[in-house]
């Protein structure tokens, strides 16, 4: 099994670092669009849905982010700073930070068809976007962005191991502990603080090194709580894994659950730092 991850996960790298790299702007946006879909298809699973429901959704959710991201000029070259996709993004933080605490807490349900819908929109839509619209800002930029997830996962799964005594939540996902949160946040705390001091991007600013420290911890959060969240869906139906298409390791949702709740977080950032 282990030798399946690795080889997948070197297949998918490679992969996915050739269509950053080469892809013209278009066919970047179809590429998200088509992430998306397949995180729909998945979705679907998770909220019971038969094969004809999921593929409507996926469809459905493939056209409105090819759509949306041709309106908000996506498929240009240049950095969209299109008022649209602040709204998107400033919609699906509010559902991170106000409604996914209180669904984690209360262990609510997909139980409806119309929640199951939005709450998929919400979640699916905005990351897809952002994954087109930070790729504008630079492929590296993106790919920080997402090293930053990778690297709150790989701390918090060391730091668990070696130090993790008290469950994050033990409901949901019981090998998660406080301790590796901690870790996880401090590895991306560093990793963000080395880049930025690196690039001169704060100018050396103090208080903004600080404030930038913060945003990275609030990050590290929002990370574990995409985690946290389709981990309950899973629960919930029953399922270990949201789908089968990556051999080892399940399937889409379950490498970019993290992604869902932080790619949208650093779009909106990103808006605002823009000229």
């Amino acid at each position: 099994m282990l030798k399946l991850r690795v080889i997948t996960a070197l297949i998918l790298l490679a992969g996915f670092l050739a269509a950053l790299l080469f892809l013209p702007p278009f066919g970047w946006l179809i590429f998200s669009a088509g992430v998306g879909a397949v995180g729909a298809w998945e979705w679907g699973g998770l909220a019971g849905w038969r094969i004809p429901a999921r593929g409507v959704f996926a469809a459905s959710v493939a056209g409105i982010v090819g759509g949306m991201g041709v309106a908000a000029g996506l498929n240009l070259p240049a950095p969209s700073g299109h008022p649209m996709l602040r709204g998107v993004y400033a919609l699906a933080m509010v559902f991170w930070l106000a409604v996914v605490p209180m669904w984690l807490s209360r262990k609510w349900r997909l139980q409806s068809v119309p929640v199951a819908v939005l709450v998929g929109l919400v979640v699916l839509v905005a990351p897809a976007l952002a994954l087109a619209h930070l790729r504008q800002i630079g492929p590296g930029f993106l790919f920080w962005s997402m090293g930053a997830v990778w690297l709150a996962d790989i701390g918090a799964y060391f730091s668990g191991r070696a130090w993790g005594r008290h469950k994050l939540a033990p409901n949901i996902s019981p090998g998660k502990t406080w301790e590796g949160a901690i870790g996880g946040a401090a590895l991306v705390v560093a990793y963000g603080i080395g880049m930025i001091l690196w690039s001169g991007w704060l100018g050396g600013s103090v208080s903004k090194l600080l404030l930038f420290a913060v945003g990275l911890i609030g990050f590290a959060a929002l990370s574990v709580q995409g985690d946290l969240f389709e981990s309950l869906l899973k629960r919930q139906a029953g399922i270990k894994d949201s789908g089968q298409i990556l051999p080892g390791h399940g399937g889409v949702l379950d490498r970019i659950d993290s992604l869902t709740s932080t790619l949208p977080l650093v779009g909106l950032a990103i808006l605002y730092a823009l000229p």
